[in-house]
């Protein structure tokens, strides 16, 4: 069982979903149902199996939408905090934006609110504490754009070509990670920026700050396009 002083798992949930419309026109993209229920709730699910005992989940577009789908505030139980964004910030931004909710001793599990998978994140806490880096990527070795470099020790050497080094293999990043609140530092409030830019700046620094680990076990879907969206819909989850 991974370590229990990870407890708050952050939920990106404010995209604008544009490639997803006209479902997404009046409905936060990870609202769009799955099997009758939130496209959400079965990341709620999954991160509930590895102990975490507190959601945040950032609005923007059809924010009140959040509030008709979990009227309690809730969760099988588990606490949903909602922290709106009249501008979207992205995910750098996003994280900044709640660092007021996080203890200052406190690692934060960040997860993607429209992608669905199984992967075993449990594995993915455990490399984590073990290797005491800033932050932690679960990876895939296929599934989208391998843009993401680790070299022979697993630590992540290179994201989107910009640092030149290639690593010993390119994989795909799942939408999941772990942040130490030490790495919230690096982030700008109220900047508008992907949370890429900050990670290969502290790669650049120190070759061993972030860590990877590949989790090619169960499945794992980016609900990207109404084509993706549809046909896990009709499948089911």
């Amino acid at each position: 069982m991974p370590i229990k002083s990870l407890t708050t798992a952050f939920i990106l949930g404010a995209g604008r979903g544009t490639r997803l419309r006209p479902l997404t026109e009046n409905m936060p993209k990870p609202l769009l149902p799955i099997g009758g229920r939130p496209m959400i709730t079965y990341a709620m699910d999954h991160l509930q199996d590895i102990g975490i005992q507190r959601f945040i989940v950032n609005t923007h577009h059809a924010s009140e939408r959040y509030q008709e789908a979990f009227p309690e505030r809730s969760w099988r139980g588990i606490p949903i905090m909602f922290r709106h964004e009249p501008v979207l910030l992205d995910t750098a931004g996003g994280i900044k934006n709640i660092e007021d909710l996080i203890g200052p001793e406190e690692r934060l599990i960040v997860y993607n609110g429209d992608i669905m998978t199984n992967l075993p994140i449990a594995t993915l806490v455990n490399r984590h504490f073990e290797r005491n880096t800033q932050a932690t990527l679960a990876l895939r070795s296929s599934g989208g754009l391998a843009n993401v470099h680790i070299d022979s020790e697993g630590f992540i050497c290179d994201m989107r070509g910009t640092l030149g080094q290639d690593g010993v293999q390119s994989c795909v990043f799942s939408g999941i990670y772990i942040l130490e609140t030490r790495f919230l530092q690096r982030l700008t409030a109220g900047k508008i920026e992907s949370i890429i830019l900050p990670l290969i700046e502290s790669i650049r620094e120190n070759p061993h700050s972030i860590g990877g680990v590949l989790l090619d076990e169960g499945y794992w879907y980016d609900l990207g396009t109404l084509e993706e969206y549809d046909k896990l819909r009709k499948r089911g989850p």
